[in-house]
C-alpha cells in the first residue's frame, strides 16, 4: 500500500468531504537453514500425484466448527441472549509439518487438472474439545436438527467404586445421566416422559433385577465398554476403594450439612437446569445409578435416593412447563401482552466458521483496511488465505522518509522486506510469536505463471499467496505497467516482480484474462465461503478529481470482481460464497469506527509489520519489515477505523401479512432468497434468482398491495474497459406471499461514465410513503443525494439532484406516523436530512439536524410517530439513537447512548431488540431498554437484519462467514429473551 508518494486528499478535519495425529502422506516442514521463515524449493517434478497437487483446504469432508476456547465470554448477564451448545470441533487432520528431505506434497486423493496446488492440511477427524471447556456427552447429541457425535466415556468413569464413594458416584452419575438427554428432551417431550417412567421403574425394581439388567448391558449402552476389561476394572476398584476409605472418615452429619448448603445456594437457573435434565434422563443413566448404588453405605443410599426423588419431582414440573411454553409460543403472535418468556435453553447448531479468502493489492492493505475482521478470523481459528496481487515493490526504498534520499533503491529487496513484515504480523496474530516458522513453496498457477504459497507451520489454516505482479508505484498517476494499465488495455501483459527471497525463480507475465484465471484457480482450490476484497468503485475527490483510493486497490478489486463472477459461473462443485468489500484510503477522512482497545490491537499488527525494533528476527538481509511506514505505522488514522464499502443495509429481512419471513442476501453474485411460510412453517432456501453480477447488499420493502420488492446494485463489465457500469436494479414479487419474483428491472445510475466518478454510487435506500408512492435514493459520485420516484402508471421519473454535500456511506429512509417520507445521510461532521411536507409530495430541502459526527453506517425506522435513527459514537463503538420529527421542520429529540460492547458497523432494531457487531466480531444484542448487551458466538458477513412478525414477535437474522442463514426470535416484550439461534438449510456445500 505505501508507495513513497503523497496520498490524494487531505486528512480528516480539513473539511474535505490443531490436535495430534498423523498427516496423510506426510508434509515437509521448515528447514532451520533458512531461518524462522522455513524452507522452500522450486518444484521440478510433482511426485505421484501429477503436476498440480492440491490446495490446503480442498476436499473437506466437514468444515471446522467453533472451538469454545476461541469465543469470548458469551453473556454479559445470565439471561441475555440464547447461545449455541458447543459440540466437538472438527480437527485439523494432522500435526504441524515436520522437516523432511525435499518438498513433494503427498496427496491422498485425485485432483483436477489446472488446479493450483497448495498442500497444507485437510479436515478429516473430529476435534476432541478439551474437557475443561466442554463436558463430554456420552451419546449422540442433537443440535437444532443436526446430530454431532459425542465423545467417549472418560477413563475415570470406567473405574469401579465401592462403599460410600460408590454412593456419591451413583448420585453424581444420576445427575450426569440426566444431562446427557437434555437436548433430546427439548426436541421431543416424549423423551421426558420416558425418562420419568424409567426413573420410577429403576427405583421400584428389586436389587437382583437391577443387577441382571446391568449384567446384560451391551457395548451399545453407556456402561458396556466400561465393563469390558476385567483387569482395568480391578485396578479401578482398588483405586476406588482407597477413595472410599477416605470418604468413610467423613461423618454422615457433615455430608448432610454439605448437601444442605449446596441445596440452599442453588440459583433458580440451577433448579431449572435440574428440571430439564431430569425430564431428559435416559433409562441407561438411571440403571447405571442403580447399579452403583447397590454397594453403597446406608447414608450414601439415602443420599442417592434423595437425588432421585428430587429429579422425579422436577421432571413432572418440567413436563408441564413444556406444554405451557408451547402454548405461549403460538399465542405470542396475537396476544396484546404476551407473558414474560423464561430464560432460553442454549440449543442450536454450532456455527460453521466457513473458509475465508481475502484478495488485496499490496502487502499491508489487509492490515490497514480489513482489520480487525482479519484478526478476529485468525484468533477464532478460521481458515484464512490472504492473496497479494502485486509485489508491493513501490520505489524500492526500505527506509523512513527522512532517510529515503540516502538509501539505494532495491525493488526485489523491498518487496521481500514487506513480505517478511506480513509473515511476522500474521504469525503474531495467530500464535503470539512473530518468528513462528512458515513453509514457503512454489506452485504453478492456472494463469500459466508461478506463485509463492506460505503456510504457517504452527497454524496451517493460515496461508499467504504471493502472485508478485508489478505495482503502479503511484496512487493516481498514469502508469501503463500496472493493474490499471492492464485493465484498460494500455499494456497487453503485466510482468512479474519477484522478491529477492522468494522461491519462485522463473519470471512470467500475465494478460488480463490470465490474471482472472489465476484468481479463479485460487478460489477453486480454497473453496471460500466468504471472499473479502477492496472497493472497486471508490470515487474521486470533488475538487481535484484524484482518486480517493490507490489505483492498484480498486483496479485490483475489479479483477477480483471479474474472477468471482467467472468462478461462480464456471465452477459447479463448490459451496456458496458471500462477498465483503472494504473502504481504503478514504477511511482517514471519516470519523473513527473503533474503540481505543480495538484500535490499539490493530496498531500492534502494523507495529510488527513496520519492524520498529530493527532486530533481524527473520534472518533476511532484505530486512524484516516495511521501514517506509515505521515513522507512522497508523498511516492516515487508518488503524482507528474500518468501514465496509457495501452490504451495510439492515432491511434484508422482512415479514408478510401471514407472519411468514423472507430473507434476501447476495450469494455467488446472485440474489439468494430464504422463505418461512407462516409463523411455524419450515424454512426453504437459499434459492438463487436468475441474474448475475449482483453486488453485496440487498434491501426489501413491502409495497402497498402487499408484494415485496427487493432493490440492490448490479455490476456489468461490457466489451470495452470503459463499459464498466454499476446500476440500481430491483425485482418484485409476483403475488403477495408467493415464492416467485419477476425479472430484474433497471433504474440505471446517475453516474453514466465510469471515468467521471469511477461508477461510485451507494446502495439504494427505498421506502413507500403514506400514499403508496415508491422512491429510491442513492449517494452519487459527487457526494450528493439523487432520487427517483415511481409514477402512478408504474414508470419512474428521472434521477433528480436533491442537494447535500460531503455525504458518505449509504443514505437511509423511513416514513413517520403521518406517512411522510424522511431521508437521512451522514457527512464527515454530522447528519443531514430531507422530509416530505405531506405524503405524496416531493422531498423538502436538505436540513441540518445538529447531530454530532457519527461513525458509518446509519439505520432508520418509523417509530413513536417520527423516524428513529441509530448510529455509532466515533472512537467508542457505542450505539446512539435519536428521534426525528417533521411536524414543524426536521427536528431531533433526545439523543441517547445505548452501549453496545464496543463494536462497529450496522445496527438493526425492531421492537425491543437491538443488535450489531461487537468487539471480537460476534453478534451482540440488547433485548430490552436498559438491559445489558449479550454476545452470541456468531461471526457474520455484512449487517444483521430484524423485523417484527405480527404484533408481538421480533425475528433477527445474520448470514454467517459460512454463507449460511442463521435466525432467532423473541417476544416483543421488555422482559423477553432471544430463542436459540438456528441455521437454515444444510451445511454449505456445493450449490
Amino acid at each position: 500500500m505505501p508507495d513513497g508518494h503523497p496520498r490524494p486528499g487531505p486528512p480528516a478535519g480539513d473539511g474535505v468531504p490443531p490436535g495430534p495425529g498423523p498427516w496423510p502422506g506426510g508434509m515437509p516442514g521448515a528447514d532451520p537453514a533458512y531461518g524462522p521463515h522455513g524452507s522452500y524449493e522450486q518444484h521440478g517434478s510433482y511426485g505421484q500425484y501429477g503436476q498440480y497437487g492440491q490446495y490446503a483446504w480442498n476436499e473437506q469432508p466437514e468444515p471446522q466448527q467453533y472451538h469454545q476456547s476461541h469465543l469470548p465470554h458469551q453473556h454479559q448477564h445470565p439471561e441475555s441472549v440464547g447461545e449455541f451448545h458447543h459440540a466437538q470441533q472438527a480437527e485439523w487432520s494432522g500435526r504441524p509439518p515436520q522437516a523432511q528431505q525435499g518438498h513433494e506434497f503427498q496427496q491422498p486423493y485425485p485432483v483436477q487438472q489446472g488446479f493450483l496446488p497448495l498442500q497444507a492440511y485437510e479436515f478429516e477427524q473430529p476435534h476432541q474439545v478439551h474437557g475443561a471447556a466442554i463436558p463430554e456427552p456420552r451419546g449422540p447429541v442433537a443440535h437444532g436438527g443436526e446430530t454431532i457425535a459425542a465423545g467417549p466415556e472418560s477413563p475415570r468413569e470406567r473405574k469401579a467404586d465401592t462403599g460410600t464413594g460408590r454412593g456419591r458416584r451413583a448420585a453424581r452419575l444420576a445427575r450426569e445421566g440426566a444431562a446427557e438427554a437434555d437436548t433430546t428432551a427439548r426436541q421431543s417431550p416424549a423423551a421426558g416422559r420416558r425418562a420419568t417412567r424409567s426413573a420410577g421403574e429403576a427405583e421400584a425394581a428389586p436389587p437382583a433385577q437391577r443387577g441382571r439388567r446391568a449384567a446384560t448391558a451391551g457395548p451399545g449402552t453407556a456402561d458396556g465398554p466400561a465393563r469390558a476389561s476385567a483387569p482395568s476394572e480391578q485396578r479401578g476398584g482398588r483405586r476406588a476403594a482407597r477413595r472410599a476409605g477416605a470418604a468413610e472418615a467423613t461423618p454422615p452429619e457433615q455430608q448432610g450439612r454439605r448437601a444442605a448448603r449446596l441445596a440452599r445456594g442453588a440459583t433458580p437457573q440451577a433448579h431449572g437446569r435440574a428440571a430439564r435434565q431430569a425430564r431428559g434422563a435416559t433409562p441407561q443413566a438411571h440403571g447405571r445409578a442403580a447399579r452403583l448404588a447397590r454397594g453403597a453405605t446406608p447414608q450414601a443410599q439415602r443420599w442417592a435416593g434423595l437425588v432421585k426423588a428430587v429429579a422425579l419431582c422436577a421432571a413432572i414440573a418440567a413436563t408441564g412447563m413444556l406444554v405451557l411454553r408451547g402454548n405461549e409460543a403460538l399465542a405470542g403472535l396475537a396476544a396484546a401482552h404476551p407473558p414474560a418468556a423464561a430464560p432460553p435453553q442454549a440449543t442450536g447448531a454450532v456455527p460453521d466458521p466457513g473458509r475465508i479468502v481475502q484478495i488485496i493489492a499490496h502487502p499491508d492493505d489487509d492490515l490497514y483496511f480489513m482489520n480487525p475482521d482479519l484478526r478476529y478470523s485468525i484468533s477464532a481459528g478460521h481458515p484464512v488465505a490472504s492473496v497479494y496481487l502485486t509485489a508491493g515493490e513501490a520505489d524500492g526504498i526500505n527506509a523512513t522518509p527522512a532517510k529515503g534520499a540516502a538509501t539505494t533503491p532495491d525493488k526485489p529487496a523491498y518487496a521481500e522486506a514487506r513480505q517478511n513484515g506480513i509473515r511476522a504480523a500474521y504469525a503474531k496474530m495467530a500464535t503470539g510469536d512473530r518468528t513462528s516458522a512458515w513453509q514457503r513453496t512454489v506452485v504453478p498457477t492456472k494463469g500459466g505463471g508461478h506463485a509463492e504459497v506460505d503456510v504457517l507451520v504452527a497454524k496451517p489454516q493460515v496461508n499467504l499467496v504471493w502472485l508478485q505482479l508489478r505495482e503502479a508505484g503511484h496512487g493516481y498517476a498514469d502508469v501503463p505497467d500496472s493493474l490499471h494499465g492492464l485493465w484498460n488495455g494500455k499494456v497487453a501483459r503485466l510482468e512479474s516482480m519477484l522478491s529477492s527471497g522468494t522461491p519462485v525463480k522463473q519470471r512470467f507475465a500475465y494478460s488480463k484474462d490470465q490474471v482472472v484465471q489465476t484468481l479463479v484457480g485460487v478460489l477453486e482450490q480454497y473453496t471460500p465461503t466468504t471472499v473479502r476484497f477492496q472497493d472497486p468503485t471508490p470515487g474521486r475527490y470533488p475538487d481535484n478529481k484524484q482518486y480517493t483510493d490507490h489505483q492498484d486497490h480498486f483496479y485490483g478489486a475489479r479483477f477480483v470482481q471479474m474472477a468471482t463472477a467467472a468462478y461462480a459461473k464456471d465452477v459447479k462443485d463448490r459451496p456458496h460464497f458471500a462477498v465483503q468489500n472494504y473502504v481504503g484510503y478514504f477511511n482517514g477522512s471519516l470519523p473513527s469506527a473503533l474503540d481505543p482497545q480495538e484500535a490499539k490491537e490493530k496498531l500492534d499488527s502494523l507495529d510488527t509489520y513496520a519492524w520498529l525494533d530493527r532486530q533481524n528476527h527473520c534472518g533476511s538481509t532484505a530486512g524484516c519489515g516495511d521501514l517506509k511506514v515505521s515513522a507512522q505505522p497508523s498511516g492516515n488514522r487508518w488503524t482507528d477505523t474500518v468501514n465496509y464499502a457495501r452490504g451495510t443495509g439492515t432491511d434484508w429481512l422482512t415479514s408478510d401479512k401471514d407472519h411468514g419471513l423472507w430473507a434476501f442476501k447476495v450469494l455467488d453474485g446472485r440474489l439468494a432468497v430464504w422463505h418461512r411460510p407462516g409463523p411455524v412453517g419450515s424454512w426453504r432456501g437459499p434459492d438463487l434468482l436468475p441474474g448475475t453480477g449482483m453486488d453485496p447488499g440487498a434491501g426489501a420493502v413491502t409495497l402497498k398491495d402487499g408484494r415485496i420488492a427487493v432493490f440492490g446494485t448490479r455490476t456489468s463489465f461490457g466489451a470495452r474497459p470503459t463499459d464498466y457500469r454499476r446500476e440500481v436494479v430491483y425485482t418484485v414479487q409476483k403475488q403477495p406471499g408467493a415464492d416467485g419474483f419477476g425479472e430484474w428491472q433497471s433504474l440505471g445510475t446517475p453516474e453514466t461514465a465510469d471515468e467521471t466518478w469511477t461508477s461510485d454510487i451507494s446502495a439504494p435506500a427505498v421506502s413507500v410513503d403514506g400514499t403508496g408512492q415508491l422512491a429510491a435514493y442513492v449517494r452519487d459520485g459527487a457526494y450528493g443525494l439523487r432520487g427517483r420516484v415511481q409514477q402512478p402508471d408504474g414508470g419512474w421519473g428521472p434521477w433528480e439532484k436533491l442537494g447535500g454535500e460531503d455525504l458518505h456511506g449509504a443514505p437511509v429512509t423511513a416514513t413517520d406516523g403521518a406517512g411522510r417520507r424522511m431521508v437521512l445521510s451522514a457527512t464527515s461532521k454530522t447528519v443531514v436530512g430531507w422530509a416530505q411536507p405531506k405524503p405524496g409530495a416531493p422531498l423538502g430541502r436538505v436540513t441540518a439536524t445538529g447531530l454530532p459526527d457519527t461513525a458509518l453506517p446509519l439505520t432508520a425506522a418509523g417509530r413513536e410517530g417520527g423516524v428513529r435513527l441509530w448510529f455509532r459514537k466515533p472512537g467508542s463503538g457505542n450505539v446512539r439513537t435519536a428521534l426525528l420529527t417533521a411536524d414543524d421542520g426536521l427536528k431531533v429529540n433526545n439523543m441517547t447512548d445505548l452501549g453496545g460492547l464496543n463494536g462497529f458497523g450496522s445496527v438493526t432494531a425492531s421492537g425491543h431488540v437491538l443488535a450489531g457487531r461487537t468487539a471480537g466480531g460476534q453478534l451482540g444484542a440488547e433485548v430490552g431498554p436498559g438491559r445489558p448487551w449479550g454476545r452470541s458466538p456468531l461471526m457474520f458477513v455484512g449487517a444483521p437484519s430484524s423485523t417484527t412478525t405480527g404484533r408481538n414477535m421480533v425475528s433477527l437474522a445474520v448470514v454467517g462467514l459460512d454463507a449460511r442463514l442463521y435466525v432467532t426470535s423473541s417476544a416483543d416484550a421488555p422482559d423477553a429473551y432471544l430463542a436459540p439461534w438456528q441455521p437454515v438449510g444444510p451445511r454449505n456445500a456445493a450449490p
